[in-house]
C-alpha cells in the first residue's frame, strides 16, 4: 500500500491527526454569563486495549484515542494522565496537549506533537522528535539522536 518509511510515517501522521481532531470533538461551550447554569464534573478512569493504556482524567469530557498500527503505537488526548507500554522496540507518537505521560518498555523511536505535555520514557533507543512547545520529555536509558523542532521544549537524560 505505501512505500516504506515514508508510506508509515505519512499513515502515522495521518492516525495522530485523527485522534487530535476526535479529541477536540468532545470539547463543550460554556454557557453564556449570568445563564444560572452549574456544571459538575467527575474524575474517570478508562483503560484501553490497544497499547494497554491506563487513563485517569479529571474534569469535563474528554476523547482519547490510543491505536497501535504494526509496531507503531500512536496516542492523542488532551489533558489526561496516563501509561502507555512500548514492549520491546515499538515507536510511539504522541498528540495533544497538558498530558502526563509515564511511557514503560524499550521506544525504538518518540515523535511528541502538541504543548505542555510531561512525557517520562524508561527508555528511547533511537530517535526523539519534538515537535511543539513548552514540552517536558525525560528518558531514563538510551542514547538517542534529539530534534528539537519547537519551542520551549526540555528533552533531558535522568530520572
Amino acid at each position: 500500500m505505501f512505500d516504506r518509511p515514508w508510506g508509515l510515517i505519512a499513515l502515522t501522521v495521518a492516525a495522530t491527526v485523527a485522534a487530535l481532531l476526535l479529541a477536540g470533538c468532545s470539547s463543550t461551550a460554556n454557557p453564556p454569563a449570568g445563564s444560572g447554569t452549574t456544571t459538575k464534573s467527575s474524575s474517570t478512569t478508562t483503560t484501553t486495549s490497544a497499547g494497554a493504556a491506563t487513563t485517569t482524567q479529571s474534569g469535563g469530557a474528554s476523547t482519547t484515542a490510543s491505536v497501535e498500527i504494526g509496531n507503531t503505537l500512536t496516542y492523542g488526548s488532551m489533558g489526561t494522565t496516563a501509561t502507555l507500554d512500548c514492549a520491546a522496540g515499538k515507536s510511539l507518537n504522541v498528540g495533544g496537549s497538558n498530558n502526563t505521560l509515564t511511557i514503560t518498555g524499550s521506544c525504538a523511536t518518540v515523535t511528541v506533537g502538541g504543548a505542555k505535555n510531561k512525557i517520562t520514557l524508561d527508555k528511547v533507543d533511537t530517535r526523539i522528535s519534538v515537535i511543539g512547545f513548552d514540552n517536558t520529555i525525560t528518558y531514563k536509558d538510551g542514547e538517542p539522536k534529539v530534534d528539537n523542532l519547537g519551542s520551549g521544549n526540555t528533552i533531558s537524560k535522568g530520572g
